[in-house]
């Protein structure tokens, strides 16, 4: 199979060199220089710097040549959620609609009108087979080879053959859902809760309490993607339970680490220049707050997050609001939205 990957991130990188083990492998970028000098060191020194690419990975800055490569192959989408729509756009400008199927790794809400990117890809009127690809993954690992398991969630019955022919190999496992909204809201929520995990640790708060966090940050995914009309069990699975413990726990986490700088007191501003990647919670967490607030759900921790990011609190007073707040039943039932607040 021929694979185009759209997008030179850690992400776009890693899935090129996984699936280069057992495929051919097309890595686009819009940088010129960046795809001449990954061509020539076979090495992405600004994302993924430790490892050495495969010599089954080609290069290339221009989207026609990306497109004529998998004419009848897999597309991965693997930009930001905020550059998704306009590489979706220009992606069609060149392909023939013959590809097999498209994924896209982003995860997220769109801060230009809330959308999720299924919701975007829909919207461009593209009749290929398509969903996202979720999951606990760290982009290092996938690269060096260590065991993953995804999740790919589409309503066509083909694409999870396409994908699992193009991404289960190795060490690496992909499970199939059609629950597409579950899959993108445990996505993109598990990234502002992992801000709240990384102050919770940042301020010395123990085991005890992130534990803690990360089981009611799981019960604020489950409401939200309920209310989206996603399915409980989505929660208890790869893209709900499974990624929000890996991103709130591991230290390569970028979201984690930026609620450990705001607890260390460092601003925003500071943070986002000083990670060079895109940590998905911050732009995320008041685009979420609002959508839920849309759909009658209240999401406490989320919006604790929105609150230290925009300055109005300090890691410590979000803290000590959530600690004041009134016991409830832990019993409730995700669709029991009034009373589970």
């Amino acid at each position: 199979m021929r694979i185009t990957v759209l997008g030179a991130g850690a992400w776009g990188t890693a899935l090129a060199q996984h699936a280069s083990r057992h495929h051919e492998v097309l890595l686009w970028a819009r940088d010129v220089q960046q795809v001449e000098a990954m061509g020539r060191e076979r090495r992405n020194r600004r994302y993924l710097p430790q490892i050495a690419l495969s010599p089954a990975i080609r290069f290339s800055a221009d989207l026609g040549a990306a497109a004529a490569f998998c004419a009848q192959g897999l597309v991965v989408v693997a930009t930001p959620v905020a550059g998704f729509e306009a590489t979706l756009r220009a992606w069609q400008g060149h392909a023939d609609g013959r590809e097999q199927g498209l994924i896209w790794v982003c995860k997220g809400i769109t801060p230009q009108g809330s959308y999720f990117p299924h919701q975007i890809f829909a919207a461009l009127g593209s009749g290929v087979p398509a969903g996202p690809l979720s999951g606990p993954s760290f982009a290092l690992e996938v690269a060096r080879g260590l065991p993953v398991a995804w999740v790919l969630a589409s309503r066509s019955p083909s694409l999870g053959g396409v994908v699992r022919a193009a991404l289960h190999h190795s060490a690496a496992r992909v499970y199939t859902s059609d629950d597409v909204i579950g899959v993108e809201a445990g996505a993109a929520l598990k990234n502002v809760i992992a801000i709240a995990a990384g102050i919770c640790d940042g301020l010395g708060l123990g085991m005890n309490a992130r534990a803690a966090l990360i089981t009611r940050g799981l019960a604020e995914m489950a409401r939200f993607g309920a209310a989206l009309g996603a399915r409980h069990e989505t929660f208890m699975g790869l893209a709900g339970v499974g990624d929000l413990v890996l991103t709130c726990t591991g230290d390569a986490s970028r979201n984690r680490s930026v609620g450990l700088r705001l607890a260390a007191g460092e601003s925003l501003d500071e943070i986002v220049a000083a990670l060079g990647h895109v940590a998905e919670g911050v732009s995320c967490a008041r685009v979420a707050v609002e959508r839920a607030r849309q759909v009658g759900v209240e999401l406490p921790i989320a919006e604790a997050v929105v609150l230290v990011l925009a300055g109005e609190q300090s890691a410590r007073e979000a803290v000590a609001e959530l600690l004041s707040r009134e016991p409830r039943d832990e019993s409730l039932t995700a669709g029991e939205q009034g009373d589970a607040r």
